[in-house]
């Protein structure tokens, strides 16, 4: 069931589904997160263990885990699984993949990561100390140092997506964000619950940002600085 304004979230407005092997995940009639509640279950049907990359001795592999050719896992990283990762990936040492997290092929997982209940396709950038809850990333996307992917209210109720005046129900109680093809987000910024980011996008750094920002759009943040003479008591001499 679509709910008001929800037509116009469908996952093929946001998504490119050559870059993913694991399309069967979004219903063309439903809009793009509801496609989060039905990971573990299709994992569950579909996943085949199996490592067929490069894993590090020190890694922690769990026994729900496919890894594909090329995929390079470095050390000290955690894969609790169940987690299906592609082709040619870069899993950095330190990060953590948790449960129910779908990696296409060529991505980039880095170092003090941490990932749960995700869809990443093919080529997506998630480098330097993030944070991806329940969240879908599309073709090339990219998240900046320290971005977080804020998933749950502070007062743990029902996650709404903001479209202007309109608040769409969700359904879920946890929901990061959907960041669609090629969109980026700078360093240091928090995405909050429910929030959709679209094609091409561009987030500043050290934004605060919740609700849907349009296809080729700029979210600009600007800080005001400004300088001033240090005083002292009693002035230090060289």
């Amino acid at each position: 069931m679509l709910y008001g304004t929800a037509l116009m979230f469908l996952a093929s407005d946001f998504l490119d589904f050559s870059h993913t092997a694991h399309a069967a995940l979004f219903d063309p009639e439903q809009p793009v997160w509801s496609a989060l509640s039905k990971i573990g279950p299709y994992l569950q049907e579909h996943l085949k263990p199996e490592i067929l990359g490069e894993v590090a001795p020190t890694a922690f592999i769990g026994p729900q885990v496919f890894i594909g050719e090329g995929t390079v896992v470095e050390p000290n990283a955690v894969i609790k699984g169940p987690a299906w990762i592609g082709k040619n990936c870069q899993i950095r040492a330190g990060c953590y993949i948790r449960e129910n997290v779908i990696v296409g092929d060529g991505a980039v997982l880095g170092n003090s990561c941490e990932f749960k209940n995700c869809v990443i396709f093919d080529n997506c950038e998630v480098p330097h100390y993030n944070y991806v809850g329940d969240s879908i990333l599309g073709y090339k996307a990219h998240l900046g140092a320290g971005v977080v992917l804020s998933n749950v209210r502070l007062d743990r109720s029902e996650v709404h997506v903001m479209d202007g005046a309109s608040r769409l129900p969700t359904g879920l109680r946890k929901f990061g964000a959907i960041i669609a093809d090629h969109a980026e987000v700078g360093c240091n910024s928090v995405i909050n619950p429910g929030s959709i980011l679209g094609r091409r996008s561009i987030v500043y750094p050290l934004s605060n940002f919740g609700g849907v920002l349009a296809a080729d759009t700029i979210l600009r943040t600007r800080q005001k600085q400004d300088t001033m003479e240090r005083r002292y008591p009693n002035k230090p001499t060289l």
